[in-house]
């Protein structure tokens, strides 16, 4: 359990430094203090943990008719959801979900490779 425990942390790390380079990036996206980044990462994390593989297999046929491209809407829709229940996050709509789902999920492989 003490081995899971740092990795959780370097997830979440690794997850507020997406979230963040998303606000610097995409113009719809704003974190307005550390505390909503703090609830966000711990939402996201929550959401792609116990929602998301609901949603993926319910989406399955979409995602596989799309090649994929069903997954990126998934993300963006979670992504989204966070921007509507944590004060001080704000998505202004889908496409800039998107966006921030997209530099998240680019995020989280480039670091996740380099560690």
């Amino acid at each position: 359990m003490s081995a899971s425990l740092p990795q959780l942390i370097i997830r979440w790390l690794v997850l507020a430094v997406g979230v963040t380079v998303a606000t610097h990036l995409i113009p719809g996206i704003v974190c307005e203090t550390r505390t909503a980044l703090f609830v966000v990462v711990v939402l996201l994390s929550f959401f792609n943990a116990i929602l998301r593989p609901i949603l993926v297999f319910f989406a399955l046929p979409f995602i596989v008719a799309t090649l994929g491209l069903g997954m990126v809407i998934i993300n963006a829709l979670l992504f989204l959801l966070v921007g509507r229940l944590v004060e001080g996050f704000h998505v202004s709509g889908f496409w800039a979900a998107v966006g921030g789902s997209l530099i998240v999920s680019a995020t989280n492989y480039l670091i996740g490779g380099l560690l």
